[in-house]
């Protein structure tokens, strides 16, 4: 099986309980978070609608600095109603799909930089990358989840049932 194949069946079941999750959010409380070391919701949220277009700049790029010594560009308006948030993720689910059915698997055994401030933090196969970008996804969707609970927000099925839902998404 081709990696690109691979990567986007891992992408479509990755689709519907991030969708799910993201439908969820209350809206108006992009400020909350549980605790003062924690991202607020909006931040959280708006991470996990939009990291799947991180694929592309991984297949479109050589290299990304999270913290340029210059500073970066200013950031985009989080969205402030969950339809404006799953437009976010439908756009970023759009772009990852195209990188990879516009790739193939000798690009993706490239390797690709993470660094913070001119200095690397990761340097691996684009395969590498774009696995650890499904894994963190599922990491943040799980806070996420967490922020819900703590909202009384329903909490989708994602792997298996959860308290709300008896049945995976």
């Amino acid at each position: 099986m081709k990696m690109t194949d691979w990567f986007l069946a891992e992408l479509e079941r990755e689709i519907p309980g991030t969708r799910q999750t993201l439908e969820r959010v209350p809206e108006g409380h992009n400020d909350w978070k549980p605790h003062d070391k924690s991202m607020p919701m909006g931040n959280l949220a708006n991470l996990c609608a939009t990291m799947p277009s991180w694929i592309d700049m991984i297949i479109h790029t050589e290299e990304l600095d999270i913290a340029p010594a210059a500073g970066g560009p200013p950031r985009p308006p989080l969205p402030k109603t969950r339809k404006e948030l799953v437009a976010a993720f439908d756009e970023a689910i759009a772009k990852c799909r195209k990188a990879l059915e516009s790739t193939n698997d000798d690009h993706l055994s490239r390797d690709w930089t993470l660094l913070a401030r001119g200095h690397v933090m990761q340097k691996a196969p684009r395969s590498v990358m774009i696995s650890d970008t499904f894994n963190h996804l599922a990491h943040h969707r799980g806070q996420l989840t967490v922020y819900l609970r703590l909202n009384n927000a329903s909490v989708p099925a994602i792997y298996g049932p959860s308290a709300d839902e008896g049945k995976a998404a």
